[in-house]
């Protein structure tokens, strides 16, 4: 076997300890009335199944959520996309789509930024529970997944896509970045993949 081909086996893959990353599978992301959002059904769909699953398992599952609680966080940000002004503390925008079945041992994380590891304690909180690698789900594909998704990789976790639970108001962009995760980044596999995958 060459170096390269075993480096793959031992790079690729589900770890023994998996955590789910729900990104921002917020009401306005999935609600098309908001500027943010676009049709998600689906995704949120596909999103149930892998929180159940990862219920059952007893495994960790995280959620993020952007909010901006004064006119200083993550201004340039804003400015560049002036509809991030929208998520307000006071707003229903941030809320979780209500579809989810969220258990009180879940990680419900606020961020600033795309990345869910950028500014918060994601790394830490994964790494006290023995977290070896992450299933990045949720919306968009092209921001905040994707930012997820780098970031794990460069926390130096495995990091898992699974194609149907992620989603994008723009189709190529959400196909253009899957191909390139995957490239270089993240294994993107199915929803299948991923629960054929739990251990246990």
């Amino acid at each position: 076997m060459s170096d390269r081909k075993a480096l793959d086996i031992i790079a690729g893959g589900m770890g023994q300890h998996p955590a789910l990353i729900v990104v921002d599978a917020l009401v306005g992301f999935t609600d098309p009335a908001c500027p943010l959002g676009s049709e998600a059904d689906a995704v949120v769909a596909a999103n149930i199944e892998l929180m159940n699953a990862f219920h059952r398992a007893d495994l960790p599952v995280v959620l993020t959520t952007v909010i901006y609680r004064n006119a200083e966080q993550a201004s340039v940000f804003r400015a560049r996309v002036p509809a991030l002004n929208l998520l307000t503390p006071e707003s229903e925008w941030v809320k979780f789509d209500p579809r989810l079945p969220i258990a009180p041992s879940d990680l419900q994380l606020e961020k600033l930024h795309a990345s869910g590891f950028h500014g918060t304690d994601l790394d830490e909180w994964l790494k006290a529970k023995g977290v070896d690698s992450v299933v990045v789900t949720g919306l968009t594909t092209s921001g905040c997944v994707r930012a997820t998704a780098v970031d794990g990789l460069q926390n130096n976790y495995r990091v898992l896509v699974p194609r149907e639970a992620s989603g994008d108001r723009d189709e190529q962009a959400h196909e253009a970045n899957l191909y390139d995760l995957n490239a270089k980044y993240a294994d993107v596999v199915s929803v299948a993949d991923v629960l054929e995958s739990l251990p246990g």
